[in-house]
Parts: C-alpha cells; sequence; structure tokens
C-alpha cells in the first residue's frame, strides 16, 4: 500500500474508509492481546481474530425515472358553463360576419371550418366549399377539399350518442 502525506495526495471516500478499518482492526487486536487468560486451562484457547475485509463501497441506487402521463386527464374548470355559454354566444355573433372578413381565403375557410365543426350546422358547407375553392395555393386549396369532405361524410354518418 503507498502512503502519502495526506496532503500531497487527494483524499477518497475509499481511502478514508480504508483507514477507519485499519483504525478498527487494530483496536480489536490490541482488546485480544489485553483480555484475560481464561482461568480453566483446559478450555480452548480463543480464537484469533482475523480481519474481515472491507465492504466495497456502494453507490446509491439511482432514482427511478418516472415518465409523464402520456394521455392527461384534463378536468373542466370551475365556471366551465359559463365558458361554454360564452362560446356558444360568440360563434351565434360570428356567424354572419364571417362573409365580412377582410382576410386570405385561406383564413377564411379556417374559420368557415371552425365555425363548422363547433355547430355542426350543414348550412355552413357551402361557404365553406365557397372559400375552399378561392385558395390560391394548390396544396391548401387540396387539403381544404379534403376536410369539406371529411366534415360532409362526418356530418351524413350516423350520429352516436354522446357518452
Amino acid at each position: 500500500m503507498d502512503i502519502q502525506p495526506t496532503s500531497q495526495q487527494p483524499i477518497s471516500d475509499d481511502q478514508e474508509l480504508a483507514k477507519v478499518l485499519a483504525g478498527v482492526n487494530q483496536q480489536a487486536d490490541e482488546a485480544a492481546a489485553t483480555q484475560p487468560v481464561a482461568e480453566d486451562p483446559a478450555a480452548p484457547a480463543p480464537a484469533p481474530v482475523t480481519p474481515e475485509p472491507a465492504p466495497a463501497a456502494e453507490e446509491p441506487a439511482p432514482a427511478p425515472i418516472t415518465l409523464p402521463d402520456p394521455t392527461p386527464i384534463v378536468q373542466p374548470a370551475a365556471g366551465s358553463g359559463d365558458l361554454e355559454s360564452i362560446k356558444q354566444d360568440a360563434l351565434s355573433e360570428l356567424r354572419p360576419l364571417v362573409d365580412k372578413l377582410n382576410v386570405a381565403p385561406e383564413e377564411k375557410f379556417d374559420t368557415y371550418l371552425l365555425l363548422l365543426r363547433s355547430t355542426d350546422d350543414k348550412s355552413l358547407i357551402g361557404p365553406a366549399h365557397d372559400a375552399a375553392r378561392n385558395i390560391p395555393d394548390e396544396a391548401r386549396r387540396a387539403q381544404a377539399l379534403l376536410d369539406i369532405i371529411k366534415e360532409i361524410d362526418y356530418l351524413s354518418g350516423p350520429q352516436q350518442p354522446a357518452v
């Protein structure tokens, strides 16, 4: 074992543990040497104390990793009935004003689609379709037309009761 003064060698936990165990073993040896001899000469001599090997320093187990729940459950906020009534009021107020919006055809279509999905009002399909046809970008127009078809399929299919 290499013994250097502590000022030249950094002290680690393993070195500290070895020193403590060496001191404990030395004290055990001294205590065994100073014990009085048994009075019965026929008694077997006590077994010599052998130092046990130092236990390996164990690192603490890493904390288990907890992942967030991938499907959080959203609880309705207090007063959500008020929010729902405000939403319904805003939808009914917005509907007659959509044609007066001075926005790009894409935004007008998105507004009609929002209204259509929020109200399931089939009368909005025509104006949404007109807005979709006016979108200049062919890829975006194609997506808008697909959205119209999906909404028609949804509204034409059998309606499932709300669960």
